[in-house]
């Protein structure tokens, strides 16, 4: 992995599920097994396995740092969602709109900078619910003015309802699909 700023990758990882006795299809010896925590990264929703110390005392909802890897964190590697615990399957959309808050205004530029993929196809219409009308209406409301908030964008844009959520929905599609042509935010790297 890279420490390359412009590669923006995952420094840090929300929580999704503690495991203080290792993965439970771990076949080791009870003694052999590190407690696990099953994370997604906050810049590229990188979902990791982190394989953690004895002492580490993480909850879900925590941050932990994956890159490079924190003091109580062991090994990491890359998962997929199929690997996801019921809890961390359940702690996803949770985790999602947390990190979609606490950097608002990282998505807000997103509606402000997405721009076409094709001459026929644009960024904004691999978004859930978003046709070529609404598109059209959201990049003439953002010609006028840039947006300011996920508030602004519902305001501005007629028939655009929850725009954060319209994000954690695809956000979460790219999570669950591998064989997706197109990835907006949930980035796929090799194993670390």
């Amino acid at each position: 992995m890279s420490d390359n700023a412009d590669s923006a990758g995952d420094r840090t990882a929300v929580v999704l599920d503690f495991l203080p006795r290792g993965r439970p299809d771990d076949d080791r010896p009870q003694y052999e097994r590190s407690p696990v925590a099953l994370a997604l990264g906050e810049t590229n929703f990188r979902l990791v396995e982190a394989a953690l110390t004895d002492d580490a005392g993480v909850n879900i909802g925590d941050r932990i740092e994956i890159e490079p890897p924190g003091q109580n964190v062991k090994h990491l590697r890359t998962a997929e969602y199929d690997d996801l615990t019921s809890t961390a399957e359940s702690e996803l959309e949770y985790a999602i709109g947390k990190i979609l808050d606490a950097d608002e205004d990282r998505f807000v530029e997103f509606y402000n900078d997405a721009q076409p993929i094709t001459t026929r196809l644009h960024v904004l219409n691999l978004l859930p619910g978003i046709g070529k009308k609404l598109r059209n209406n959201i990049l003439d409301a953002r010609k006028r003015r840039p947006f300011e908030s996920y508030e602004d964008i519902e305001e501005r844009v007629s028939g655009l309802y929850e725009p954060k959520d319209v994000l954690a929905e695809r956000i979460t599609e790219e999570l669950r699909e591998e064989d997706l042509k197109y990835r907006i935010f949930a980035r796929r790297e090799e194993e670390t």
